[in-house]
């Protein structure tokens, strides 16, 4: 297994990633199935595929601002295109020659890359990373207008299965988790990555 590895919910045309907001945001974003305003577009949002990540960032949907879950299915074309343009977030020596390097890059991207513990449907942290992927707002409308295919309400979901986590029924919780498997990617956009092939 891979420290660096991407997991998520795809098919052959498209991947799931993971936002929680406010009821304002995600129910005007369920409605028209695509981010509208209170949304904004001029600023940096994170999308991520790892559902027990979002869970850990949002703690089940129980954060104010948090309180609801979506699974914005995207089109593969975008998410590689995303992560084709990302910078990491910090200067790993492996992809920069060094920190002038990163720093030049960093300051120009569109698009940035944090990759953090994953984490068990208990929370604790795993040896594998999870990635995060930031769209600036010079991207963003892309992925609102041209990357997004669905967006599906989790909340309910999230809701049970947190309920079956309270109530000790942690296998039946984990039957209800989506389905995630290593992303295939090019080596090319791996390597600027910091995955390692």
């Amino acid at each position: 297994m891979n420290e660096y590895e991407i997991r998520a919910d795809y098919d052959g045309r498209s991947i799931v990633v993971y936002q929680a907001y406010g009821k304002a945001i995600a129910l005007a974003a369920l409605q028209h199935q695509r981010f509208v305003a209170p949304f904004s577009l001029n600023r940096m949002t994170w999308i991520k595929p790892s559902f027990l990540w979002m869970m850990e960032r949002s703690n089940w949907g129980l954060k104010p601002g948090q309180e609801m879950i979506l699974a914005v299915r995207i089109t593969r074309q975008g998410w590689e295109e995303a992560l084709s343009q990302a910078v990491l977030t910090s200067p790993n020596p492996r992809v920069y020659q060094g920190y002038e390097d990163w720093r030049a890059q960093f300051e120009r991207t569109l698009v940035h890359v944090q990759w953090d513990p994953e984490r068990t449907i208990r929370g604790k942290s795993l040896p594998i990373r999870s990635i995060q992927v930031g769209l600036s707002r010079h991207i963003v409308e892309k992925y609102v207008n041209e990357w997004t295919v669905e967006i599906s309400d989790y909340t309910p979901l999230v809701r049970k299965i947190y309920k079956l986590l309270q109530d000790g029924q942690e296998a039946r919780a984990r039957s209800f988790l989506p389905h995630e498997r290593v992303y295939p990617l090019d080596p090319i956009i791996g390597k600027r990555l910091g995955m390692s092939y």
